[in-house]
């Protein structure tokens, strides 16, 4: 047994598995995912002034044509009226109408033009700016912004993914070189038993194993603590590395958030029906549910997905689909807004809205919209963000963009500055080489000061 733990990399597994079983936890989730935290993942990290991001992920790719970039007088522009909103001249989907009322917080980017048209590898592009196939792992840009924004000393999670669509591109998802003490916490829908059935008319999100093994009861949870910790203060004596202190601090600092009052941001019950109605029911609202109490309590990064699976991949019937998602994005997002707007928090936290590529403006035999990332929409909302306005543009059939063009680079960017942290933040990847944070330019029209 001692010559199959002679290496760290084998010696870090039977430890992580050793003190999940002592804990009665699952080895397999985020909590023992972090208790990998490599060697660099020792070093210090500083906090940013209470600046904050959520990014609203839509899988499968929406219709800009379809919601932010409509064009009703062309044969491309399909079944759905554009509306006026609070900004004159401002005109979006008439499917969108609490967006539509928070126009003036809205930064509207129409000029992205991308070279991905496949959902994984443009999953990876956007989510990291980086092309796919390198043989570094980059990080997703939830795991680098948060490492800036967060706090060794934070009780809930830096980086917390709601209902994220991990199977699309797996890599797309991870912290890559930062190394897992920079991964996301899984907020997921709460898996019943064939013989359980739910008793909300609300989606049931869940993080994972935060709750006590089955069969672990408060007093043995304790005992198996005060156990790990007298192993664990002979060990830290005996070998005072970065590695063991980042682990014993990670799995330290997930113990605490469990016996913490803030788990309770992930309790929606402690919300009433009617604000969680005014959400929306599914996974995305009451999602964007929790965002909002998440950022009550100080986390730096938060995402939402919406689109099940490539939800928004219309290839077919893509009015209706759009019609649907769009309703849900309303509710949600619309209401994260203005809950945002009423607490005296969307001034310092920035939102993000995209997918990985845009929907074909040509309309196909099958009533729906094809991959397309030439010409496609993102926007930008709160903190740092001059809102009220359209950047970019595209050509009258929606084709080609004609104006301002922008890169998956460039929207990253534009989000760390937004943020206050800039793009050009540099990680040591395990090469030992630096790589910044993202290689665009921000777009200075969007930003504020």
């Amino acid at each position: 047994m001692f010559d199959s733990i002679r290496h760290p990399r084998d010696r870090r597994s039977v430890l992580r598995s050793a003190v999940a079983a002592s804990l009665g936890l699952s080895s397999s989730s985020w909590f023992a995912q972090i208790a990998e935290a490599a060697e660099r993942e020792g070093s210090s990290q500083q906090s940013s002034a209470k600046r904050q991001c959520i990014l609203l992920w839509m899988s499968g790719g929406p219709s800009q044509t379809d919601t932010f970039d409509m064009k009703p007088k062309h044969a491309n522009g399909g079944e759905f009226a554009e509306a006026a909103t609070s900004i004159p001249g401002m005109r979006f989907s008439e499917h969108l109408p609490k967006l539509q009322a928070l126009a003036q917080h809205l930064a509207i980017v129409r000029s992205i033009n991308t070279k991905e048209g496949d959902h994984a590898r443009a999953t990876y592009l956007m989510r990291t700016g980086q092309r796919p196939g390198s043989v570094i792992p980059y990080p997703t840009i939830g795991s680098a912004l948060s490492k800036e924004l967060g706090s060794n000393d934070a009780k809930l999670p830096n980086y917390v993914s709601v209902n994220p669509m991990i199977e699309i591109n797996p890599d797309a998802f991870v912290p890559g070189f930062l190394g897992p003490k920079y991964a996301a916490a899984l907020v997921k829908p709460a898996n019943l038993t064939p013989n359980e059935t739910s008793t909300s008319r609300f989606a049931e999100l869940v993080v994972e194993n935060l709750q006590r093994a089955n069969g672990i009861n408060a007093s043995r949870m304790g005992q198996r603590q005060a156990l790990w910790k007298s192993l664990q203060s002979g060990f830290l004596q005996d070998h005072p590395h970065s590695s063991v202190v980042a682990q014993n601090t990670v799995y330290d600092r997930a113990i605490r958030m469990m016996e913490s009052k803030e788990v309770e941001a992930f309790d929606l019950s402690q919300e009433t029906d009617e604000v969680r109605a005014a959400y929306g029911s599914g996974r995305f609202g009451q999602g964007c549910l929790v965002a909002r109490r998440l950022i009550e309590r100080g986390c730096p990064f938060v995402e939402v997905t919406l689109g099940d699976g490539l939800g928004w991949d219309s290839h077919q019937d893509n009015f209706s689909i759009v019609k649907r998602l769009s309703s849900e994005l309303d509710a949600g997002w619309g209401t994260l807004t203005q809950d945002l707007i009423d607490r005296n928090l969307l001034e310092t936290t920035t939102i993000l809205w995209m997918g990985e590529f845009g929907r074909t403006p040509q309309i196909n035999s099958m009533a729906g919209r094809d991959h397309f990332p030439s010409a496609w929409s993102c926007v930008f909302a709160g903190g740092g963000i001059n809102g009220g306005q359209v950047y970019g543009k595209t050509s009258k059939d929606g084709t080609e963009v004609t104006d301002q063009i922008v890169s998956q680079s460039d929207v990253l960017a534009t989000l760390c500055a937004a943020v206050g942290i800039n793009p050009a933040t540099e990680n040591i990847s395990d090469q030992g080489r630096p790589h910044k944070i993202v290689e665009g330019e921000p777009i200075k029209a969007l930003l504020q000061g």
